[in-house]
């Protein structure tokens, strides 16, 4: 299968990793913003969008929820991303002559050990991929990059150490976005369902909404809340709970679920990825 996939970031970031590994036969397109990411898709420009949503670390992508909603896109699958961090340099640079390390303020976060191990300076990049690119284009043997081996094989940089991370487990799931929803899918490793939904403004209405989904057996993976507009009494929850809404038991929890909210929203029907058991 071809195609193209958007993506936010340069080329070599980890959302172009994520776009190699889930949909090897597509053609990356790298976007400034989210936001351009999904209008790409949405003017026939790619087929599908990647998008992060959490981080194992660091927790949820910042305003990616809040902009699920309003896409007009749907969720055909999930891909998680083991972050692998590496020490990028110029070709022919020993790490003995290295002494900044240049990257987004996360990634520095992620690997202090090895920065305080080998004393070496932070510099604070844009992204990943782009602080890669910088230091192919300064050339300078004492100034590095944290990224992915994918950008140091795009800037033609030399990896000087690899996952230096400090946790082993570091992990990003990603959002694929279709402008076509597909609910005649089955995946071996299970369904999963993504929401979005408003309760009634009456006392108790998000435990009795919730009552639904533990009375018929199913399991709710996550809840997250937003502010709607910038109220304190307007709250909008994300949820993914396992199974297929075709589901008798995931059908009756939705119905229940209706009985207590002013809007649902059904963001995907796609398989479960195999990492997330």
């Amino acid at each position: 299968m071809t195609g193209r996939i958007a993506f936010q970031g340069e080329p070599g970031a980890y959302s172009h990793q994520a776009c190699r590994q889930a949909r090897p036969g597509f053609e990356a397109l790298p976007c400034r913003t989210f936001e351009d990411a999904i209008e790409a898709v949405r003017r026939k420009e790619a087929d599908l969008a990647m998008l992060p949503v959490e981080n194992s670390t660091y927790g949820r992508v910042a305003d990616i929820h809040s902009l699920l909603p309003e896409s007009g896109l749907h969720i055909i699958d999930e891909a998680f991303v083991r972050v692998h961090i590496n020490l990028l340099a110029v070709p022919g640079t020993p790490l003995r002559d290295v002494k900044r390390a240049m990257s987004h303020t996360v990634l520095l976060g992620q690997c202090r050990e090895f920065l305080r191990e080998h004393g070496l300076e932070t510099v604070i990049g844009a992204d990943t991929a782009g602080s890669a690119q910088q230091v192919a284009q300064i050339g300078d043997p004492a100034l590095a990059a944290l990224a992915s081996e994918l950008a140091g094989e795009i800037y033609g940089l030399d990896v000087l150490a690899r996952h230096i991370e400090d946790k082993s487990n570091n992990t990003t799931r990603f959002l694929i976005m279709s402008r076509d929803a597909d609910l005649t899918r089955r995946g071996d490793a299970g369904m999963m369902t993504s929401i979005m939904f408003r309760v009634r403004n009456i006392p108790a209405a998000l435990y009795k909404a919730m009552g639904g989904f533990a009375t018929n057996g199913v399991n709710m993976t996550k809840l997250e809340s937003y502010m709607v507009g910038g109220s304190f009494t307007a709250t909008q929850f994300y949820a993914d709970i396992e199974g297929h809404p075709d589901d008798h038991n995931v059908q009756l929890a939705l119905d229940e679920l209706r009985y207590f909210t002013t809007s649902l929203n059904l963001l995907g029907v796609y398989p479960a990825d195999r990492q997330r058991r």
